[in-house]
């Protein structure tokens, strides 16, 4: 356990190091990007053992959600740093001729990280990247339920970088809540609405800026002008990804009533292909991080029908992959996240009643629609809002790191991913440049006869 002395130096430490301007040069920031890639590349093996014995995860999904998009995000940070640093031109009106204008970005100081469990690796080094390439000194909080990778981080990262420029803190709990007390010039916070909250209450006590990357009841609705198919393959893959445990599976189907009997064949047709009939034996199916988890979902599997799945094993943390139909909008698995895998499925008649009830809850991270009709698709995307949409898949949003990534309301504040990352950890200072070669007296005083004169200016 890290004591509340050893934060506040660390924290000193880093306020000192960056004070020397040495993080702000960008041949500075380009080292230690490069430095990061080869921290993962090198320690690939190591990452993948952790996340299996973390989550049991395939290595399949971890090669591609936690190692290679970490690595395509550096390198696109390397590739553009140096346009992405550049100050950028900006008008002036002609009445301050002959000033001129430019929006010139720099590192906000010392930043927190906390990291989430669900993808330990990725969602501790994906905003890493951002605050290495924007010149801040970070704190790393990663999440101490996935043990194994947060011990993995810690040693990652006391290898090739000094506690002075990115520490890693484990623990609790309890060295969250003490970090919190800290004064820092951003935290960026990856987990749940409860829990963004108290950080947000935290860092408003300092006037800290946030990142909030929040979770929420993801929608997907499945329109009748479908390729049958394909929409049962990508809603079943986004699901049961990582066990559903992604912020951004959908979690829960509104269905068109005249396709649901037939989307229900092939959604149970693509489990059983996916995993086979003992998903608990398949290698490509994840587990429940904790037994805390483990018992809050096992809860969700008492309330409606279950089509297919059900299946729970305590011992190995295992929750088969499951269908629930003739769920209650009042039943406790329509009332939070699920975060797991069981996905709940509501019929609807009117695409109206859909998007009513899309509308009553929260804002969420993600909504997705399958249908081929365009006018449908605008009416959804006009008359809903989330922190993003897909279009006929699931979570694949996610992977463009062209696209921000984040929510909106109580899904999340603030976005990543590309250069949204460079964003998030940059000030955008507004700089007003005016030489001294013409020097117009109709601004001071005296006053008098000069405001027709000046209205007149002020006009072009």
């Amino acid at each position: 356990m890290v004591t509340e002395l050893s934060i506040s130096d660390i924290v000193r430490q880093q306020c000192a190091y960056f004070s020397t301007d040495k993080t702000k040069e960008i041949n500075f920031r380009l080292e230690k990007l490069k430095t990061i890639r080869q921290a993962v590349a090198e320690n690939k093996q190591a990452i993948l053992q952790a996340l299996q014995a973390d989550l049991h995860k395939p290595e399949l999904e971890a090669v591609t959600a936690e190692i290679i998009f970490v690595l395509k995000e550096i390198d696109q940070a390397i590739k553009h740093l140096k346009n992405w640093s550049k100050p950028k031109k900006a008008a002036v009106p002609l009445y301050l001729f002959p000033a001129s204008a430019r929006i010139q970005p720099e590192p906000l100081g010392v930043v927190l990280i906390i990291g989430a469990w669900n993808y330990p690796f990725q969602l501790v080094i994906l905003p890493l990247v951002g605050a290495i390439a924007a010149g801040n000194c970070t704190i790393i909080k990663p999440s101490e339920i996935a043990t194994h990778t947060s011990g993995l981080l810690a040693e990652i990262i006391a290898k090739y970088f000094e506690p002075a420029y990115i520490a890693v803190l484990e623990g609790g709990a309890e060295t969250t809540q003490k970090l919190l007390v800290e004064k820092f010039d951003h935290i960026f916070f990856t987990g749940s609405p409860d829990v963004g909250k108290i950080v947000m209450a935290a860092a408003a006590k300092h006037l800290t800026s946030v990142t909030l990357e929040l979770g929420g009841k993801n929608p997907c609705i499945v329109d009748t002008e479908i390729h049958l198919e394909h929409t049962a393959r990508r809603i079943i893959w986004g699901k049961f990804f990582n066990a559903g445990q992604t912020c951004v599976a959908p979690d829960y189907l509104l269905v068109a009533q005249k396709i649901k009997e037939k989307l229900l064949v092939n959604l149970e047709k693509c489990l059983k292909e996916f995993y086979g009939d003992y998903p608990e034996t398949s290698p490509d199916y994840a587990r429940i991080i904790t037994q805390k988890h483990f018992d809050r979902l096992s809860n969700f599997l008492k309330q409606g029908k279950i089509i297919i799945g059900g299946e729970a094993n305590q011992t190995e943390l295992y929750i088969a992959p499951t269908l629930l139909d003739d769920v209650s909008l009042e039943d406790p698995v329509m009332q939070s996240e699920i975060f797991g895998p069981i996905l709940p499925i509501i019929e609807y008649t009117d695409i109206a009643d859909a998007i009513a009830l899309i509308n009553s809850q929260p804002k969420p991270l993600a909504l997705y629609l399958f249908s081929q009709n365009k006018n449908l698709q605008q009416r959804v995307l006009q008359e809903t809002s989330s922190g993003g949409v897909c279009l006929n898949d699931t979570i694949l949003q996610f992977n463009v790191s062209s696209l921000p990534f984040g929510g909106v309301g109580n899904s999340g504040v603030g976005s990543y991913h590309g250069k949204a990352s460079f964003d998030t950890f940059s000030h955008y200072k507004s700089v007003l440049h005016n030489p001294f070669w013409l020097d117009i007296k109709l601004r001071y005083a005296p006053y008098k006869g000069k405001l027709p004169w000046l209205s007149q200016l002020l006009k072009l």
